[in-house]
């Protein structure tokens, strides 16, 4: 007997307001959009030298552009926590794919030997490593947006 199993994934909790959050949870979601605001506000001003060492040697761009535009968009996705609590499960998926996508930034640190933030052994910069996946997991649970996936998501 041969039995197709269909799995249809739907977005469609993308765009639709978000469930209630529990107190705990709204507080680690205002909590990282604080915190990325402030690391936004560090790109435009006073950490933008310490940001240029994370940027790899193999991005195509200037590493103080690239430094600038995350910055804007850190500040985006920080206010956008802190002030639009209907949308926060897409924008937690946003804040990890965020987070995914400077972990590179951090592995070249690293590889590079590149001091930054006090990081100034290759043990610092280790350590440093294994706190990005931490910072998507805030992100995911803070916002609810693995439960939106999960629930809504099921077959």
């Amino acid at each position: 007997m041969n039995r197709r199993i269909s799995r249809s994934w739907s977005w469609s909790w993308l765009t639709e307001p978000a469930a209630r959050l529990s107190p705990a949870r709204r507080i680690g979601a205002a909590a990282l959009g604080a915190f990325l605001i402030f690391a936004g506000t560090s790109h435009l001003s006073f950490a933008r030298e310490e940001f240029r060492s994370q940027v790899p040697g193999w991005v195509p761009l200037d590493a103080d552009a690239v430094v600038l535009a995350s910055g804007v968009v850190e500040i985006g996705l920080g206010a956008g926590l802190v002030l639009l609590r209907k949308r926060r499960a897409p924008l937690g998926l946003a804040v990890a794919l965020f987070f995914l996508a400077v972990f590179p930034g951090n592995i070249a640190q690293y590889l590079d030997q590149r001091p930054a933030f006090g990081l100034d052994s290759d043990a610092a910069r280790l350590t440093r490593l294994f706190f990005q996946p931490l910072l998507v997991m805030w992100a995911l649970w803070s916002t609810g947006a693995w439960r939106e996936m999960r629930r809504r998501n099921k077959p």
